[in-house]
């Protein structure tokens, strides 16, 4: 897949597992990993451009067995731009769709 397709929309899917349940860095690169094939290490760059835009904060959390791991929550900020954000790609893609003709409401 080309890798510009991915680049613009990585930050809203982390945005989006973030939305569900607070996770680590790994926990968040192994699941979009499932989805979207990415290379190890493109997780963290979004995740601290995502905290020092104010969108996440991290605290750390004790693992039995092991050394505390850094968990990733969304602010209020962070919801905020998810919702809009996810907004605007949904349309988006919706009319990328349309000029593709694979959308039902294609008129062509």
């Amino acid at each position: 897949m080309n890798a510009q397709y991915k680049k613009g929309v990585l930050e809203l899917c982390v945005l989006s597992l973030l939305t569900r349940q607070d996770m680590y860095g790994y926990e968040i690169s192994d699941r979009l990993s499932r989805e979207i094939d990415i290379a190890d290490g493109t997780v963290y760059p979004i995740l601290r451009k995502l905290k020092s835009d104010g969108l996440l904060t991290t605290y750390l959390q004790e693992e039995s067995g092991g050394p505390p791991r850094k968990y990733y929550s969304l602010t209020s900020l962070g919801r905020e731009a998810y919702e809009r954000d996810r907004s605007e790609y949904l349309k988006f893609a919706q009319s990328i769709l349309r000029l593709l003709g694979g959308h039902d409401n294609d008129k062509g």
